[in-house]
């Protein structure tokens, strides 16, 4: 069975419409949120109701978010279709590996700008809320990097599913609690080189 939204999620177009950055942030409101309007969208980016408007729009068309049609009120709120996006290049045309390759140089722009951020509010926090991040670099076989991937895949994949409904149901969120973002990223050199000159 396909999914529809995966299907027009998985277009070089679709992709595109991820290589902006508002839409980053209208992507992290709609989850933090679950479910905004326009008007609160532009209150939490400093941008202005039409603009969110119109990137909601361009969002939805390609299923990334939607619209609560049968909610009160003139003014209809968003949510995510869904709490993943692929960026996938794999099994895309030239257009498709483009258009991904966009989206994503975007989205680790968005990242980094988001960590910076929180780096920079670092000591207004209390300690155990302060940011955290670990690096380090060895020399693996292919076979060793797909078993690295797919170690940190299946662990980080069990302790975010114990939390996973909380996502969507708000009153699941303890009073405590904060919004956190776990991002981990490997990469490798072109064979026979190295980062260093």
């Amino acid at each position: 069975m396909t999914d529809p939204d995966r299907e027009r999620q998985a277009s070089p177009q679709a992709l595109r419409a991820l290589a902006h950055p508002l839409r980053w942030r209208l992507l992290d409101v709609l989850e933090a949120e679950v479910s905004a309007t326009a008007t609160r969208c532009a209150q939490l980016t400093g941008e202005s109701v039409a603009s969110c408007a119109y990137h909601l729009g361009i969002l939805a068309k390609y299923g990334y978010a939607k619209q609560q049609s049968d909610a009160p009120g003139r003014e209809k709120p968003w949510r995510l279709v869904s709490w993943r996006q692929d960026l996938s290049s794999a099994g895309l045309d030239t257009e498709g590996v483009l258009a991904a390759e966009a989206a994503t140089e975007v989205f680790l722009d968005h990242e980094l700008v988001r960590l910076k951020s929180r780096l920079r509010e670092a000591d207004l926090q209390p300690p155990q809320w302060r940011p955290w991040f670990h690096g380090t670099t060895t020399v693996l076989t292919d076979a060793e990097y797909l078993h690295v991937k797919e170690q940190v895949e299946q662990t980080v994949g069990r302790l975010m599913e114990e939390y996973a409904d909380r996502d969507t149901d708000p009153a699941r969120r303890p009073a405590d609690g904060r919004q956190v973002r776990l991002f981990i990223a490997a990469s490798a050199a072109l064979s026979g080189t190295g980062d260093n000159p």
